[in-house]
């Protein structure tokens, strides 16, 4: 088990998620259809196990990888990117995308959906070294970003074309690495491109929310989703994506230029 000095342990997590959503450790248990001894357990200290992660995420309405990336632990094969190349298109895809209407950006993530799983061709290459982050909530959130097929580099762009924020993708790791501090701003930023709700980001974290929310694409949330529906797809499905926002764009003769 990874010994996580100053990260508190997933059952602290999980409770503060938990009681954001008004719900007691008997509700939790019983929606999840978990043991209630057995999320004791976890709530005393316990490391989960997978089941019962998998469990979880639908109660809490998360992604399942984003509840193994709040318990810093590795995500199942079955849910991870197919192709770690692919995420350099997915920046591009968001980046024509931003630049349609909702429905348009509706029509691509059908499209996304209804592309059929490809066998993965290579395993998923592990993190480089300064990519194996200390657990932190930076880590975390990075982590999720990854399970997107999105690197530093990548983040980068689809934290500007959704929230209008411009970082170098340096930047995004140091935010991993704890060297950045996580503010306010940067932690609703950020649910933002990761489509989940900064409420709960913030329960987690225990980072309170800024006055006033950081500006965000008016389709940001269509395009969060886009990027999730893209996650498991390989280079040339992506590709074959952004070619295809890149016509609708050019038939509406958008005069918004790309990023």
């Amino acid at each position: 088990m990874v010994e996580m000095v100053g990260y508190p342990r997933f059952g602290v997590l999980l409770a503060r998620l938990a009681s954001h959503r008004g719900l007691s450790l008997g509700d939790l248990a019983h929606l999840s259809e978990v043991p209630e001894a057995k999320l004791q357990e976890v709530y005393d200290g316990a490391e989960p196990g997978r089941e019962l992660l998998l469990r979880l995420a639908p109660t809490l309405g998360w992604h399942e990888v984003d509840v193994f990336a709040l318990a810093a632990m590795p995500a199942p094969d079955e849910l991870t990117p197919l192709d770690a190349d692919a995420g350099w298109w997915v920046a591009s895809l968001i980046n024509q995308a931003r630049c349609l209407p909702a429905e348009l950006i509706g029509e691509l993530r059908l499209r996304a959906r209804l592309l059929p799983e490809q066998p993965r061709l290579r395993p998923m290459p592990p993190p480089k070294p300064y990519q194996q982050y200390e657990p932190s909530f930076g880590a975390a959130l990075l982590r999720m970003l990854a399970y997107r097929n999105l690197g530093w580099v990548n983040s980068a762009k689809c934290l500007l074309c959704l929230t209008g924020l411009g970082l170098a993708g340096s930047t995004i790791g140091m935010i991993g690495r704890g060297v950045k501090e996580l503010t306010p701003d940067l932690l609703a930023r950020f649910a933002t491109v990761l489509g989940i709700a900064s409420s709960d980001l913030s329960a987690v974290t225990g980072i309170e929310l800024p006055d006033q929310p950081p500006p965000a694409h008016p389709a940001a949330k269509d395009l969060a989703e886009l990027i999730w529906d893209a996650r498991r797809l390989i280079s040339n499905q992506v590709r074959h994506l952004h070619d295809e926002a890149k016509s609708l764009r050019g038939e509406l003769l958008d005069p918004t230029p790309p990023l």
